[in-house]
């Protein structure tokens, strides 16, 4: 049906005035908004430690912190972003992450600079980790609310009332601008680090926020008063909060509200009822009421075999880069294989328009999921393999094959989102699936801690392809469940059938 509505109607396709450059505002605005988020990512375990050497301890903190606080606040900030207009929450997320990369860039240099500073001054050592941590983790959450602002709801907003490409098309370049980002923003500042020092490129990273955030909100508020569209969604947003505190209820979907209707039953006992007090009073707190919203949607399978791809040390990450080090690995032969990686992401993006338009967004998640657990398998069999070069190499390879796979999923599942997630859910629904796929994460984190030997990656390897395949089932359940078929069997059959006919002739 949300298909549907996404037909190009002739006769108001031929009077929207043309949006080209506006969305090239909206693309430019997305580019440098990440590229400093990527910097940051890349750069914060160098300098952690280079600040503590010899050990992984802040590092392994500041990563847990950042998962951490995605996964308990992740969902707040769904709900804060929907109860907000666009114009509000684009000021509070370019602000606050802009100027807390500035801080927290401004930090790092003072602990590069006073590198003596543990020694002499443990107080001030301490007061100045907690900080960098803080706004680390404070501009990851304004990052999630911008992603969910842009992702969720602009995007959806803008290809609203015409075909279904539109939506695909700007999915697509906006994961493409990430995933640019992310293979070269770390390359720009792998440069820096290289060539001139750690403290250049802490300075660089605070310059480049304090200076690019201007140019952001102009980029992003001309896209905002450029489309009325945005402007509409907006009003109406605030009209349905203001209707629904006035009503007593909270912003959730239509059936949210129906499932709770029976607890009025007059006839319930007293104990029922104050049973049912308390119950309502918790599922109105807002982080379990988001966690209940998001429970309740349709695609909410899909949603979780998205965040089990989380729980993995099967990319090249922290993880698995130490145990390619350790195998005997050249540092730039892992940086290679990363960009090999990342260029695989990329080549997805340009793949999946042409798979959506023949098979479906649906369809095109069930062949994307299954393709990656099929790559990872030679992942799988280099346990076994004696010799650790080789099954480093395939190792390497497989992970890099399978980002095709990765990142097709990733845009199958948003799409869905996008597609059957009532308007008034999609910022909540958006703040939790970022949470559940930060716990997964932080749980692999975890999972390194405790099988910690180098020598034991393999039990990390098959714990993260049991994982994935967990994800891939649960996903074809879901599609099971809608379709009432995985495969169309009997187009099979029939091709076979011809193909027989065509060589007995």
């Amino acid at each position: 049906m949300e298909e549907n509505m996404r037909q190009p109607l002739m006769a108001e396709s031929s009077k929207q005035p043309p949006y080209s450059s506006l969305i090239t505002y909206l693309y430019v605005g997305h580019f440098l908004a990440r590229w400093g988020a990527r910097m940051w990512e890349f750069s914060v375990g160098l300098y952690m430690i280079n600040i503590w050497p010899d050990s992984l301890l802040l590092a392994a903190v500041y990563g847990a912190v950042e998962s951490s606080s995605t996964a308990l606040f992740g969902p707040i900030v769904g709900q804060w972003v929907d109860r907000l207009t666009y114009v509000q929450v684009l000021r509070l997320w370019l602000l606050t992450q802009n100027l807390s990369f500035m801080v927290a860039g401004c930090t790092v240099i003072a602990l590069l600079v006073y590198s003596s500073l543990k020694l002499t001054n443990f107080t001030a050592f301490i007061a100045l980790i907690i900080l960098t941590n803080v706004s680390g983790a404070v501009a990851v959450l304004s990052t999630l609310a911008g992603t969910i602002l842009i992702e969720r709801e602009w995007v959806v907003v803008i290809s609203n009332g015409q075909s279904q490409e539109v939506l695909t098309k700007m999915n697509t370049v906006i994961r493409r601008i990430d995933l640019i980002c992310k293979l070269f923003a770390p390359v720009f500042t792998g440069i820096i680090i290289s060539f001139i020092s750690l403290k250049a490129s802490a300075m660089t990273l605070a310059l480049w926020n304090i200076s690019s955030v201007c140019l952001q909100y102009w980029l992003l508020i001309s896209v905002y008063n450029g489309i009325p569209a945005l402007g509409e969604s907006s009003q109406k947003r605030i009209g349905r909060l203001a209707t629904s505190d006035s009503v007593g209820y909270p912003s959730t979907s239509q059936d949210t509200e129906s499932l709770l209707s029976h607890e009025g039953n007059n006839s319930k006992s007293g104990e029922h009822k104050g049973k049912g007090k308390i119950v309502d009073r918790l599922l109105k707190i807002p982080y379990i009421d988001a966690w209940r919203v998001y429970l309740q949607q349709q695609d909410v399978l899909p949603g979780v075999a998205l965040a089990l791809l989380f729980f993995t040390v099967l990319s090249f990450g922290t993880l698995m880069t130490a145990a390619l080090e350790w195998m005997g690995i050249p540092a730039f032969v892992i940086g290679i294989a990363r960009g090999v990686s990342a260029s695989v992401g990329i080549a997805s993006t340009f793949l999946y328009p042409t798979m959506q338009s023949r098979i479906l967004t649906i369809r095109t998640g069930l062949w994307s999921i299954w393709s990656q657990w099929i790559f990872l398998i030679p992942c799988v069999a280099s346990i076994w393999v004696q010799n650790s070069s080789i099954s480093a190499w395939m190792l390497m390879g497989g992970v890099a094959a399978s980002r095709l796979g990765l990142w097709m999923f990733d845009l199958s599942v948003m799409q869905q989102m996008q597609d059957h997630v009532p308007e008034s859910d999609r910022c909540v629904v958006g703040g939790v699936q970022n949470s559940l796929q930060s716990v997964l994460d932080l749980l692999a984190y975890i999972m390194g801690i405790i099988i910690s030997n180098p020598k034991d990656f393999g039990q990390l390897t098959m714990l993260s392809f049991l994982a994935i395949t967990l994800a891939a089932a649960l996903y074809s359940i879901h599609i099971y469940r809608v379709r009432k078929h995985l495969f169309h069997f009997e187009k099979l059959f029939l091709m076979i059938r011809s193909m027989i006919g065509s060589s007995e002739e």
